[in-house]
């Protein structure tokens, strides 16, 4: 094993560290710990994030993807819920890569609710993130941080279908349009599960984002994403009548979908990004400011 290569967790030493932690991971925060240093490395290297990096990392948990960041010469900005567990980290970095503590950084808080960060810009996204909420966490992050310009995250494979997917496809749908709103997005590979602890049930995936600007429009996001959920929430109407209670009528609804070059009886998957923004504009007197 190479100098660079004994700094990373392995099975014996995530687990040990969990014990000294009496920590026994939980499904309700989606702790799986990645165990394979191979697998870390793979993440850090698709990232492609290097030393002129800030990274944002949400869920570090014990250190494994954080080491990763780190040993490529990153600065890392990590986000972690568990107060047992972000006040482990540091001394972890300390002992396996004392070179690279300075350029760690640990917020004790909850993703969903962080409204700053410390320290410089962030550049890059890289988290294996928990997956019961990683969609909701990977928007918020977006809107957050317009200083992102990229990412990489792993979250659980049907949800990294969702965010990839293009229209038509079966697992177009919010998340997909919400993701698109912000960044071209892209499937990255597969991860097996036996790389966690504890082994979880489901499988993994790689999902790349890089940032892009969103659609020209007057209508503000929340105004779109208000018509993005409002057309799938009943996937099987046509748009005339899923954004009916939105536009105050299914009468209103046709028309502002008549404006928007939207043909009324269209399913919100087979929209791209800039349809909804078209029809958020031609709705934006009954949306919310």
């Amino acid at each position: 094993m190479s100098a660079a290569g004994s700094t990373l967790l392995g099975p014996a030493e995530v687990r040990s560290l969990a014990a000294e932690l009496d920590l026994r991971p939980t499904k309700q925060r989606g702790q799986n710990f990645v165990i394979d240093a191979n697998t870390v490395r793979r993440i850090v290297r698709e990232a492609g994030v290097g030393p002129d990096d800030v990274v944002v990392e949400v869920g570090p948990g014990l250190g494994s993807l954080t080491l990763a960041l780190l040993e490529v010469g990153a600065r890392v900005v990590a986000v972690e819920i568990d107060p047992r567990l972000a006040r482990l980290l540091p001394r972890t970095v300390a002992e396996r890569a004392p070179g690279s503590a300075d350029r760690l950084e640990v917020v004790t808080a909850d993703a969903l609710r962080v409204t700053e960060l410390p320290g410089d810009q962030p550049t890059a996204l890289v988290a294996n993130l928990p997956y019961n909420v990683s969609v909701p966490v990977l928007i918020h992050l977006l809107t957050l941080l317009p200083s992102l310009e990229r990412g990489l995250v792993m979250v659980q494979a049907e949800v990294a279908d969702r965010l990839s997917a293009g229209p038509g496809s079966k697992a177009y749908g919010i998340p997909s349009v919400k993701a698109a709103w912000f960044a071209d997005v892209r499937r990255a590979g597969a991860v097996g599960r036996q790389v966690f602890w504890p082994v979880p049930n489901v499988d993994s995936g790689l999902v790349a984002w890089t940032r892009r600007e969103p659609p020209a429009t007057t209508a503000t996001r929340e105004q779109v994403f208000a018509v993005v959920d409002a057309a799938f929430a009943q996937r099987r109407k046509g748009l005339r009548g899923a954004l009916r209670t939105l536009a105050g009528s299914a009468e209103r609804a046709e028309e502002a979908l008549g404006r928007a070059g939207i043909d009324p009886l269209a399913r919100g998957e087979s929209l791209v990004v800039g349809d909804f923004a078209r029809i958020a504009e031609n709705l934006v007197e009954v949306l919310p400011a």
